[in-house]
């Protein structure tokens, strides 16, 4: 069954869709040729990127995470100091150490190839895998798919994500569970987790997973300097979180700073939680951060708010999408909102009616928003949008908090319209940088 811990994954930035399922994806390609034996005959190794991972692949880091991965390495595992190094030897030696094992050479200009003007049938964001022998002959190849949030689907194979199991098909099952158990939402998603794992497993990997968001949070506060890219964007979280006001709204200032902070961090390539997704990074830690400054959140509390976000997070995945790329950044950093709002809202003991209610706020007031990253780089306007973000989602519970749970607008249509809404939005919209924000500012 799929699994809360299946939307948090430590990882490394700037972008889930097109770092980390890249990365993933070509571990995998390799891996299957050493299993099958032909890695000892692989002599080169092609690696075609189409949609938008061709046309925002170059500054979305996709190009030297597939590098990264033919060498065996993991988003969860890479040193992220090391990085610079070993593309600069690629570069330079130009060869691969295939799994770390099989040296081949690799012409970054012969063998990483974008496609700009194709796409492949699965989704938006395809690769295809080509290995070949010594003279020339393919061995195998491989179609991939990166559908947000570090997910990877083979094509013609099951096995993925999108093949599991869902513990509910949307909100309206969703509050029957829990209201014929009577129980919250987070205690729900608990026992569901039995299913995977004992329950201190969970326990602890969700607090290994508040912890490396704490660390992103940190370092982001900590670390001044210009971003990479080109933009010549300065990190702003350091000065923002230090900024201490007379002011009753200084908080709504330190939760902008810890949003930007994680999303600084990821835009630098840095290490953070795909919450759900890299580009949308910031929201549920700096909420969570909320919760812990402000009312004090012990580990039990921490851990209900991550099973109440992944229960919302598993309602998108399954009904809608999670992917820039397929729905704009309504399903990114719209998502990440309504999680966050939604775990709020359990956390501070909102009944699971207005849990759902908190959800449904959040997304509700981010729909239609589009993904035109400028450079196609996770700079601008991504870093700000977090901040935003994170206020809208404490906004969101507070509202709901101070409701009894009824509404006009379910979260289960408001996650259809989501749908509808990016099915509708223009493809240029829907992180290509052919449209908005994209071409609307000059670069340098």
């Amino acid at each position: 069954m799929i699994s809360v811990l299946d939307f948090f994954t430590i990882g490394i930035g700037p972008s889930s869709s097109h770092t980390v399922g890249p990365m993933r994806a070509a571990r995998q390609f390799v891996a299957r040729l050493e299993e099958s034996g032909a890695l000892q005959n692989t002599a080169s190794v092609e690696a075609h990127l189409y949609g938008s991972l061709a046309l925002t692949g170059k500054g979305h880091g996709t190009d030297r995470a597939i590098l990264l991965g033919l060498e065996g390495e993991t988003p969860e595992a890479v040193d992220v100091d090391q990085i610079a190094e070993r593309l600069d030897r690629v570069a330079r030696e130009q060869t691969l150490a295939l799994l770390g094992k099989r040296v081949i050479a690799f012409d970054s200009d012969r063998h990483l190839l974008f496609h700009r003007m194709e796409n492949l049938p699965g989704h938006p964001n395809g690769m295809r895998f080509v290995a070949r022998d010594a003279a020339g002959v393919e061995l195998t190849s491989r179609i991939y798919y990166s559908p947000g949030g570090g997910f990877v689907r083979c094509e013609g194979e099951g096995g993925g994500a999108d093949d599991k199991t869902f513990p509910f098909s949307s909100a309206d099952e969703l509050l029957q569970l829990t209201s014929g158990q009577q129980i919250s939402i987070s205690e729900f998603m608990l026992r569901h987790e039995a299913s995977n794992r004992p329950e201190a497993e969970t326990r602890s990997a969700l607090a290994s997973i508040w912890a490396a968001m704490k660390r992103s949070i940190d370092r982001g506060c900590s670390t001044e300097g210009i971003l990479p890219g080109g933009l010549k964007v300065r990190r702003r979280a350091p000065g923002l979180a230090l900024a201490v006001k007379n002011d009753p709204l200084t908080i709504m200032d330190q939760v902008s700073a810890w949003a930007m902070a994680v999303n600084e961090e990821n835009a630098a390539g840095g290490r953070v939680v795909t919450a759900p997704t890299n580009g949308a990074a910031g929201i549920v830690p700096a909420v969570l951060n909320y919760l812990v400054t402000v009312y004090h959140a012990d580990a039990n509390r921490i851990a209900r708010f991550l099973l109440t976000a992944g229960a919302i997070a598993m309602l998108y995945k399954r009904n809608a999408s999670i992917s820039g790329a397929e729905v704009g950044c309504q399903g990114e950093v719209g998502v990440a909102a309504s999680m966050a709002a939604a775990a709020l809202t359990d956390t501070l003991g909102g009944s699971p009616a207005q849990v759902e209610n908190a959800a449904e706020i959040a997304m509700e007031h981010h729909l239609g928003l589009t993904c035109d990253p400028i450079g196609g780089l996770v700079q601008v306007p991504c870093i700000e949008r977090n901040a935003v973000g994170a206020v809208k989602a404490i906004q969101a519970s507070r509202l709901a908090l101070h409701g009894d749970g009824t509404h006009r607008v379910s979260l289960d249509k408001v996650i259809r319209t989501m749908r509808e809404t990016g099915a509708d939005m223009s493809t240029k919209y829907k992180e290509t940088a052919r449209g908005g924000l994209a071409v609307n500012v000059v670069e340098c």
